[in-house]
């Protein structure tokens, strides 16, 4: 009797087969590998560990970008989270996002607020505008060293709540349409809000003559949006902020990676580099 052999095509579909569940299967190490740190995380530090994890940068779908923020199903799973941990187990929060809907990252903050055990933020990376409004709620804010915040002043569609207000003030109101009247409404009580919240949230760090100092210079649109607050600028404004942050939770970030792409913008050798001296003294 002759052996089956294999021809091409049964050698392209192998091939394409593989091919298609590689991507799975990665996604699958990915995942376990995550719940494995995360798991050795809170065995260490007897504590609930979340992450608020997203990447900024795009993903193609059919040609179009993709972008990741704060939303309403992110609070919902970080209140379910908090909803499962008791109130005296500490919570680690590890955050890494350029903010997104106000109303999402002040259910997550007010959340934390009122937990009984410690929480802490952490910041490898950055947490910008909703993440910085969460992070302002922890106990306690442990940034990387090149790590920023940012400020939490709230946003219209894309115009800043407080450059609309300006630019409504330098016209007179009879050369203003009413569209603009109307957005110029909603940028004062938004600014508002959110300078309230935050007064709110820093109420038991600091004093009250502080709290409303800290609040409108993050609300009301003292810098653009994207203005990074250095780890520095935060110890300088008197927040709760230390630089020590665990390797583990630096290594953590490494199983989130960045969408695939045709071409990397950034390369290096994945090994660390040391000077002649420390290499001395290592071996």
């Amino acid at each position: 009797m002759e052996e089956p052999s294999m021809n091409i095509g049964d050698l392209f579909w192998f091939f394409f087969v593989i091919s298609a569940l590689q991507p799975v299967i990665t996604k699958r190490l990915l995942e376990y590998s995550r719940q494995r740190m995360i798991s050795k995380i809170e065995h260490d530090r007897g504590s609930r560990v979340i992450l608020l994890v997203h990447r900024q940068e795009t993903m193609n779908f059919l040609g179009f970008p993709v972008y990741r923020y704060i939303d309403v199903d992110d609070s919902e799973e970080v209140l379910r989270a908090i909803h499962m941990t008791d109130r005296e187990v500490p919570i680690d929060l590890i955050l890494h996002t350029p903010g997104g809907l106000v109303l999402a990252a002040l259910q997550i903050a007010k959340a934390i607020k009122k937990h009984k055990g410690k929480v802490t933020a952490f910041v490898p990376h950055y947490a910008m505008s909703g993440g910085t409004l969460i992070s302002l709620a922890a106990d306690e804010i442990v940034m990387s060293e090149y790590a920023v915040l940012g400020p939490v002043d709230p946003q219209l569609g894309q115009y800043p709540a407080a450059s609309i207000l300006k630019a409504v003030a330098r016209k007179p109101v009879a050369e203003v349409d009413d569209q603009t009247l109307i957005l110029a409404d909603q940028a004062e009580k938004a600014m508002s809000q959110v300078r309230e919240s935050v007064n709110e949230l820093l109420a038991d760090k600091c004093t009250p003559e502080k709290a409303e100092e800290l609040s409108r210079l993050l609300s009301d649109g003292t810098w653009t949006h994207d203005h990074p607050i250095t780890y520095e600028r935060a110890r300088s404004f008197g927040l709760p902020v230390r630089s020590d942050i665990p390797v583990e939770l630096l290594d953590l970030m490494n199983l989130y990676p960045q969408p695939v792409r045709s071409q990397p913008t950034v390369e290096y050798l994945p090994e660390p580099h040391r000077s002649e001296g420390a290499r001395g003294l290592r071996n």
